[in-house]
């Protein structure tokens, strides 16, 4: 049978902090005088331009019927062809943009949510990642709206997490298939 006394001796004490631990609270504090952290500097690019992608995707699902026969009517302008062949393949060309455009559309909201984990990630640093779907930025849109909030210098609307995911420049109707990729 084990004495009280002698259970009391090795029981850890909660009120002690031993010679290690004081010099280990001691150098940290010292650190935390000399070596304070340098100011952030964030960059919301990435996340920005996944929820753009997220919100727009949908639009250009929407539009891609407009932008098929927009773009068939400017293509069979252009070409040298007989009136004959204008008119037989101006329906299957416009059924094969329609899809082209909807199916790009689709693609865009994946890749929004792809890139959503990564904003959020990165947000914090001055690093951005590279679009997982290029022609989004250099594809000519239907509607195509600057958004003033992009251009704000101030550090309580760009490096908000509220306000800086919705700080984007509006792009839908996007016509892929005329893309500077």
């Amino acid at each position: 049978m084990v004495s009280a006394g002698r259970s009391a001796r090795y029981a850890p004490s909660s009120r002690k902090i031993g010679g290690l631990g004081r010099w280990g609270l001691g150098f940290f504090l010292v650190g935390l005088l000399f070596f304070h952290p340098a100011t952030a500097s964030a960059s919301p690019d990435t996340l920005r331009r996944a929820f753009s992608n997220i919100l727009m995707g949908p639009m250009d699902m929407i539009l891609s019927p407009i932008v098929a026969v927009q773009t068939a009517a400017r293509n069979l302008a252009d070409v040298d062809d007989t009136p004959a062949v204008r008119v037989v393949y101006a329906v299957p060309g416009v059924i094969w943009l329609t899809g082209l455009n909807f199916g790009s559309g689709a693609i865009r909201i994946i890749t929004g949510g792809l890139e959503t984990v990564p904003g959020v990630l990165v947000f914090p640093f001055e690093t951005d990642l590279d679009p997982l779907f290029d022609p989004v930025e250099d594809a000519p849109a239907l509607i195509d709206w600057e958004n003033p909030l992009v251009d704000v210098e101030n550090p309580w609307v760009y490096y908000n997490p509220l306000v800086a995911p919705f700080a984007f420049n509006v792009r839908c109707g996007l016509n892929y298939t005329e893309s500077d990729y």
